[in-house]
Protein backbone atom coordinates (compact mmCIF):
# COMPACT_ATOMS: atom_id res chain seq x y z
CA UNK A 1 0.00 0.00 0.00
CA UNK A 2 0.84 3.51 -0.13
CA UNK A 3 1.11 6.60 1.73
CA UNK A 4 -2.24 7.46 2.34
CA UNK A 5 -3.33 3.97 2.90
CA UNK A 6 -0.39 3.38 5.92
CA UNK A 7 -1.76 6.85 7.91
CA UNK A 8 -5.39 6.18 7.97
CA UNK A 9 -4.31 2.50 8.85
CA UNK A 10 -2.23 4.05 11.89
CA UNK A 11 -5.64 4.68 13.17
CA UNK A 12 -5.12 7.97 14.23
CA UNK A 13 -2.38 7.01 16.70
CA UNK A 14 0.47 9.30 15.85
CA UNK A 15 3.85 7.63 17.32
CA UNK A 16 2.16 4.70 15.01
CA UNK A 17 1.83 6.93 12.19
CA UNK A 18 5.30 7.91 12.75
CA UNK A 19 6.63 4.31 12.32
CA UNK A 20 4.44 3.21 9.70
CA UNK A 21 5.56 6.01 7.12
CA UNK A 22 9.17 5.23 7.90
CA UNK A 23 8.80 1.42 7.57
CA UNK A 24 10.76 1.25 4.47
CA UNK A 25 12.95 3.49 5.59
CA UNK A 26 14.55 2.15 8.09
CA UNK A 27 16.56 -1.24 9.09
CA UNK A 28 18.13 -3.21 11.59
CA UNK A 29 17.49 -2.87 15.13
CA UNK A 30 14.91 -0.41 15.28
CA UNK A 31 13.99 -1.07 19.15
CA UNK A 32 17.02 0.56 19.71
CA UNK A 33 16.03 3.73 17.90
CA UNK A 34 12.84 4.16 18.22
CA UNK A 35 9.85 4.17 21.20
CA UNK A 36 7.91 1.69 21.55
CA UNK A 37 4.60 2.93 19.91
CA UNK A 38 6.90 4.41 17.01
CA UNK A 39 8.70 0.18 16.58
CA UNK A 40 4.89 -0.83 16.33
CA UNK A 41 4.23 1.58 13.57
CA UNK A 42 7.65 0.39 11.68
CA UNK A 43 6.37 -3.57 12.69
CA UNK A 44 2.51 -2.82 11.35
CA UNK A 45 3.69 -1.12 8.21
CA UNK A 46 5.57 -4.57 7.18
CA UNK A 47 2.86 -6.50 8.28
CA UNK A 48 0.36 -4.58 6.20
CA UNK A 49 2.91 -4.95 3.21
CA UNK A 50 3.04 -8.67 3.38
CA UNK A 51 -0.68 -9.09 3.68
CA UNK A 52 -1.47 -7.23 0.42
CA UNK A 53 1.35 -8.72 -1.47
CA UNK A 54 0.01 -11.94 -0.56
CA UNK A 55 -3.86 -11.23 -0.85
CA UNK A 56 -5.48 -12.74 -3.46
CA UNK A 57 -7.53 -10.07 -4.79
CA UNK A 58 -4.30 -8.35 -5.26
CA UNK A 59 -3.00 -10.77 -7.09
CA UNK A 60 -5.92 -10.58 -9.49
CA UNK A 61 -5.88 -6.89 -9.71
CA UNK A 62 -1.81 -7.38 -10.81
CA UNK A 63 -2.81 -9.48 -13.26
CA UNK A 64 -4.87 -7.39 -14.98
CA UNK A 65 -2.06 -4.46 -14.95
CA UNK A 66 0.69 -7.91 -16.03
CA UNK A 67 0.31 -7.70 -19.60
CA UNK A 68 1.00 -3.92 -20.46
CA UNK A 69 3.27 -3.21 -17.03
CA UNK A 70 4.95 -6.47 -16.28
CA UNK A 71 6.98 -6.42 -13.05
CA UNK A 72 5.75 -2.52 -12.04
CA UNK A 73 2.59 -3.87 -11.50
CA UNK A 74 3.02 -4.46 -7.87
CA UNK A 75 3.55 -0.55 -7.56
CA UNK A 76 0.90 0.82 -9.91
CA UNK A 77 -1.36 -1.71 -7.78
CA UNK A 78 0.04 0.10 -4.93
CA UNK A 79 -1.26 3.81 -6.47
CA UNK A 80 -4.37 2.51 -7.48
CA UNK A 81 -5.49 1.72 -4.29
CA UNK A 82 -4.49 5.29 -2.61
CA UNK A 83 -6.29 6.58 -5.83
CA UNK A 84 -9.33 4.75 -4.53
CA UNK A 85 -9.31 4.75 -0.94
CA UNK A 86 -8.87 9.14 -1.28
CA UNK A 87 -11.67 9.09 -4.10
CA UNK A 88 -14.27 7.15 -2.12
CA UNK A 89 -12.57 8.72 1.46
CA UNK A 90 -16.16 9.68 2.43
CA UNK A 91 -16.52 5.87 2.78
CA UNK A 92 -13.92 5.14 5.30
CA UNK A 93 -13.24 8.43 7.14
CA UNK A 94 -15.63 10.87 9.17
CA UNK A 95 -12.76 13.88 8.35
CA UNK A 96 -12.34 15.53 4.79
CA UNK A 97 -9.60 14.72 3.17
CA UNK A 98 -8.21 17.72 2.57
CA UNK A 99 -8.23 18.45 6.28
CA UNK A 100 -6.73 14.80 7.14
CA UNK A 101 -3.52 15.16 5.12
CA UNK A 102 -3.03 18.59 6.68
CA UNK A 103 -3.43 16.62 10.22
CA UNK A 104 -0.46 13.94 8.94
CA UNK A 105 1.95 16.91 7.93
CA UNK A 106 1.59 18.51 11.13
CA UNK A 107 2.38 14.90 12.90
CA UNK A 108 5.38 14.04 10.69
CA UNK A 109 6.49 18.04 11.27
CA UNK A 110 6.10 16.99 15.19
CA UNK A 111 8.85 14.46 14.70
CA UNK A 112 11.04 16.08 12.10
CA UNK A 113 14.22 15.78 13.90
CA UNK A 114 14.26 11.88 14.64
CA UNK A 115 12.95 10.84 10.88
CA UNK A 116 15.70 9.22 8.70
CA UNK A 117 17.10 11.66 6.22
CA UNK A 118 15.10 9.48 3.11
CA UNK A 119 12.08 9.61 4.41
CA UNK A 120 12.74 13.38 4.63
CA UNK A 121 13.76 13.85 1.37
CA UNK A 122 10.52 12.55 0.35
CA UNK A 123 8.18 13.81 3.19
CA UNK A 124 9.38 17.07 1.26
CA UNK A 125 7.95 16.16 -2.25
CA UNK A 126 4.93 14.63 -0.19
CA UNK A 127 3.94 17.76 1.67
CA UNK A 128 4.75 20.09 -1.65
CA UNK A 129 2.51 18.59 -4.13
CA UNK A 130 0.12 17.34 -1.40
CA UNK A 131 0.77 13.82 -2.28
CA UNK A 132 -2.13 12.44 0.49
CA UNK A 133 -4.75 14.77 -1.36
CA UNK A 134 -3.77 14.83 -4.78
CA UNK A 135 -3.89 10.66 -4.78
CA UNK A 136 -7.41 11.14 -4.99
CA UNK A 137 -7.44 12.82 -8.22
CA UNK A 138 -6.61 10.94 -11.59
CA UNK A 139 -4.18 13.75 -12.63
CA UNK A 140 -2.60 13.44 -9.14
CA UNK A 141 -1.98 9.67 -10.16
CA UNK A 142 -0.80 10.93 -13.58
CA UNK A 143 2.11 13.20 -12.33
CA UNK A 144 3.01 10.48 -9.26
CA UNK A 145 3.37 7.57 -11.99
CA UNK A 146 5.04 9.58 -14.37
CA UNK A 147 7.60 10.86 -11.94
CA UNK A 148 8.35 7.28 -11.16
CA UNK A 149 8.58 5.69 -14.74
CA UNK A 150 11.20 8.63 -15.02
CA UNK A 151 13.39 6.85 -12.03
CA UNK A 152 12.95 3.54 -13.25
CA UNK A 153 15.85 1.66 -14.89
CA UNK A 154 13.76 0.00 -17.06
CA UNK A 155 10.90 1.34 -19.47
CA UNK A 156 7.63 0.95 -16.94
CA UNK A 157 5.32 2.43 -18.68
CA UNK A 158 3.78 3.73 -16.12
CA UNK A 159 3.68 7.18 -17.91
CA UNK A 160 0.19 5.77 -19.44
CA UNK A 161 -1.03 3.77 -16.45
CA UNK A 162 -3.80 6.40 -15.19
CA UNK A 163 -5.46 5.67 -18.62
CA UNK A 164 -5.42 1.92 -17.84
CA UNK A 165 -7.35 3.19 -14.39
CA UNK A 166 -9.45 5.71 -16.38
CA UNK A 167 -10.81 2.71 -18.65
CA UNK A 168 -10.65 -0.29 -16.11
CA UNK A 169 -12.34 1.90 -13.55
CA UNK A 170 -15.33 -0.08 -11.91
CA UNK A 171 -13.07 -3.58 -12.20
CA UNK A 172 -10.41 -2.04 -10.25
CA UNK A 173 -12.67 -0.62 -7.46
CA UNK A 174 -14.42 -3.78 -6.82
CA UNK A 175 -10.93 -4.76 -6.16
CA UNK A 176 -10.28 -2.39 -4.01
CA UNK A 177 -13.66 -2.58 -2.33
CA UNK A 178 -12.89 -6.52 -1.68
CA UNK A 179 -9.66 -6.02 -0.33
CA UNK A 180 -9.57 -2.82 1.58
CA UNK A 181 -12.34 -4.74 4.05
CA UNK A 182 -9.87 -7.68 4.91
CA UNK A 183 -6.95 -4.83 4.96
CA UNK A 184 -8.63 -2.78 7.37
CA UNK A 185 -10.01 -5.82 10.05
CA UNK A 186 -6.22 -6.92 9.22
CA UNK A 187 -4.54 -3.76 10.23
CA UNK A 188 -6.62 -3.40 13.53
CA UNK A 189 -6.06 -6.86 14.83
CA UNK A 190 -2.35 -6.83 14.09
CA UNK A 191 -2.27 -3.29 15.97
CA UNK A 192 -4.47 -4.43 18.99
CA UNK A 193 -1.47 -7.52 18.85
CA UNK A 194 1.43 -5.62 18.52
CA UNK A 195 0.19 -3.10 21.49
CA UNK A 196 -0.24 -6.19 23.52
CA UNK A 197 2.96 -8.20 22.99
CA UNK A 198 6.04 -5.10 22.44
Amino acid sequence: MNFLAHAYLSFEDPKVLIGNFIGDFVRGPVEEIYERDIVIGILLHREIDRFTDTHPVVKEAQQLLKPEYGRYSSVITDMYFDYFLGRYWKNYHHQPLDEFAQDVYKVIEAYHQILPESFLKAYQYMKHYNWLYSYSELDGIRRALTGISKRTRFDSKMETAHLFLDENHEVLRKHFGDFFEDLVSFSKKRLSVLKAEI
